[in-house]
């Protein structure tokens, strides 16, 4: 009798283990199976889906197993924007992202106040209202500033070495965005120690950019040209470039999209790191964190890319120091 107790004791206790492996296994299999929803918003369609969806991939994060991934662009007009924004929201992520610039993660943030949001880069994300501090965002933004105290520095400094002997060089930018007024502050500061005067040209919207500005602009001396950068400022890169080309003025910026439309020169934070680190900031809230906890990082990888043919075409002899800090070089 007591042997058949212990076998039947012995039963039981294996039924409750096998059915706690019952139980244990779809618990596991759900978490394994477990689908995040992230957004992306971005104004430029150049900001291509792959940008985020590629270091995403290398975190682990893999559309159609446990990433559902929603792509929406502007296309270059700004209206558009709060409707996409709207859009998403009701998807009901569980991360939204927003491209390059201040604008797509505005619209994202007046869409709402809950769904944790991460913009890729904006210039200057305390002025824009974005967050209250970079080191405590508070609420639900967070993300990458673009702002980093010696990059006009910098970038005034490689002009200068590129087209040596300046002494007017003319400064084309938005007031109305909040990160080029800081910028211009920067600018201007590294001009007056190297002893250059900037002669500006505020372009609010796309009618303002004529011919006869432009004539206006070397007439008081510009030998280049300098770009803020803004949306605006990528929207019209064509038009820029077209009338630098006119007026053979070397051309600096931190946008890519000027590089690829003839500037002579980019340095700015670069475009794979940034989204890198963008996804590293969507992991990290996937994984639990509070946006409102996540410090604003700051860029610490810069690109310098020199355009040989742009140079030939503006009569511009870069000297081979100039080309050998090149991280890229456009033959």
């Amino acid at each position: 009798m007591l042997a058949a107790a212990g076998r039947a004791m012995r039963r039981r206790e294996f039924l409750g283990w096998t059915g706690g492996i019952a139980l244990a296994v779809p618990v596991a299999a759900r978490a394994e199976s477990r689908v995040y929803r992230v957004g992306f918003l971005t104004l430029e369609a150049d900001e291509t889906a792959a940008l985020l969806l590629d270091p995403l991939r290398a975190l682990g994060y893999v559309e159609g197993r446990n990433l559902a991934f929603d792509y929406r662009t502007a296309a270059g007009d700004p209206a558009r924007l709060p409707a996409l924004a709207a859009e998403l929201v009701r998807l009901h992520p569980d991360v939204l992202v927003a491209g390059w610039g201040t604008l797509a993660p505005k619209a994202l943030r007046a869409a709402t106040a809950t769904i944790p949001i991460v913009f890729s880069t904006a210039g200057d994300p305390v002025g824009a209202g974005l967050v209250q501090t970079l080191g405590r965002p508070g609420g639900n933004v967070t993300g990458l500033s673009g702002q980093s105290a010696e990059l006009k520095s910098k970038q005034l400094q490689l002009l200068e070495m590129a087209v040596p002997g300046q002494r007017v060089i003319g400064v084309l930018y938005n007031p109305a965005t909040p990160y080029t007024l800081l910028a211009l502050k920067e600018l201007e500061e590294g001009a007056r120690r190297d002893g250059i005067r900037l002669e500006r040209i505020e372009v609010r919207k796309p009618a303002d950019l004529t011919p006869a500005r432009m004539d206006a602009l070397v007439a008081a001396g510009a030998t280049s040209l300098f770009v803020l950068e803004d949306p605006l400022a990528v929207g019209l890169r064509n038009e820029v470039m077209a009338e630098a080309k006119r007026l053979q003025l070397p051309t600096m910026s931190g946008l890519r999209e000027y590089i690829e439309a003839g500037a002579l020169m980019l340095y700015g934070a670069s475009q794979i790191d940034r989204y890198r680190r963008t996804a590293m900031l969507v992991d990290r809230i996937l994984k639990g964190a509070n946006p409102a906890d996540l410090p604003v990082e700051q860029p610490t990888r810069f690109e310098f890319v020199v355009n040989l043919k742009a140079a030939r075409a503006l009569g511009v002899a870069l000297s081979p120091d100039v080309v050998a800090m090149a991280d890229e070089v456009i033959e």
